[in-house]
């Protein structure tokens, strides 16, 4: 496995900054959603024309990769699809510029179940698959919304039947809204899954509590358990969602911790 933590935990950082911590902490990767005060990456500082090529020449130097370009498309919603292809396809622009191989859409914007049209999302899945099959770009779907129930994502990701899609299990959310197991999420997608992402929770008053790796509930560890007994060799990635929810810790005691707590992953 290979090892990652996304800019979504970093949101006043700066590019540099976000490296030399990756680099000093051993990670293997940075995930981008996200530089400073710019959400949408193409905008990005870092990638823009006049510095991608730094950009690029920086990560070869440091030995260190951006593991996905993770889009804010949601491809479930009838009412926004031109907008959300119209994303897919520049995130899908810039992964192939950067060697990136992957980027990451989602159903719906929100981690638990709500409604969705579930074939207009099959066909715009298809389509974004088709545009970056050519640019060697994998398009990943997550594991939110209505397909973080594994036996929907299974039915998804066999109708979209593309070489180049990919599951992106967050092993977080069928745990909490499906009360899935992970064995029982592996059983259903395990086959397709080309991404992972963890974090940790607790319950508090019917509300989801974000914790620090291995202070809430979630079976993290058994999950990476069962994909590492299973040959499982690409990236792992904390999503701290603290660019959402600014009154979680802060990114260096967090990506810290989970650096340590990922040390111990080949003793499981």
């Amino acid at each position: 496995m290979k090892f990652a933590f996304s800019t979504l935990g970093c949101p006043d950082w700066t590019f540099p900054e976000m490296i030399s911590t990756a680099k000093d902490l051993g990670f293997d990767a940075i995930e981008i959603r996200g530089i400073e005060n710019e959400v949408f990456a193409p905008y990005a500082k870092p990638f823009k024309a006049d510095n991608i090529e730094k950009t690029i020449a920086f990560l070869k130097e440091k030995n260190l990769e951006i593991s996905m370009l993770s889009t804010g498309a949601s491809i479930g919603l009838a009412s926004h699809i031109e907008s959300a292809l119209g994303e897919a396809t520049v995130y899908t622009e810039l992964a192939s510029r950067l060697g990136v191989k992957f980027i990451r859409v989602m159903i719906t914007n929100k981690p638990q179940p709500e409604e969705a049209d579930f074939d207009c999302a099959v066909n715009a899945f298809q389509r974004i698959c088709d545009y970056a099959g050519d640019k060697a770009v994998t398009v990943l779907i997550e594991t939110n919304g209505m397909l973080a129930k594994s036996s929907v994502m299974a039915d998804f990701i066999r109708k979209t039947n593309r070489e180049n899609c990919g599951v992106l299990w967050d092993i977080h959310h069928p745990f909490r809204f499906f009360g899935e197991s992970p064995k029982t999420t592996f059983d259903n997608i395990g086959q397709y899954v080309k991404y992972v992402h963890v974090k940790d929770s607790l319950m508090e008053n019917g509300r989801v509590k974000y914790k620090m790796m291995g202070q809430g509930d979630v079976p993290v560890s058994k999950a990476l358990k069962l994909l590492k007994d299973n040959g499982y060799s690409s990236f792992v990635t904390l999503e701290w969602v603290k660019r959402w929810c600014p009154d979680l810790e802060d990114a260096g005691i967090v990506f810290s911790h989970f650096s340590n707590y990922i040390s111990n992953i080949a003793e499981l």
